[in-house]
């Protein structure tokens, strides 16, 4: 069995599964990972619209964790991803 097989398992729209596995393979051993939403949809040949929606996916199935980050000055800079397994 291996590692993701509870992925694969689920309901999940493909766009859920694709970005999930993007942000597995870019996390750290937290699983956290910061790549920003145009990153990902370019990397992943999809439009930002549909990373959005898969990150709303992949939260509604407690598969990940948002959390917002700013710059020095305030300003909002890319989101921190939080990769969890069931």
């Amino acid at each position: 069995m291996g590692r993701l097989d509870f992925l694969y398992r689920m309901e999940l729209p493909h766009r859920a599964v694709a970005v999930y596995l993007y942000l597995y393979d870019r996390a750290n051993r937290d699983g956290e990972c910061w790549p920003s939403i145009p990153t990902i949809a370019r990397e992943l040949k999809l439009s930002e619209s549909t990373v959005r929606r898969a990150i709303q996916d992949l939260k509604k199935a407690e598969l990940l964790v948002t959390e917002q980050r700013y710059r020095a000055r305030g300003g909002k800079s890319s989101l921190l991803f939080h990769i969890r397994k069931p």
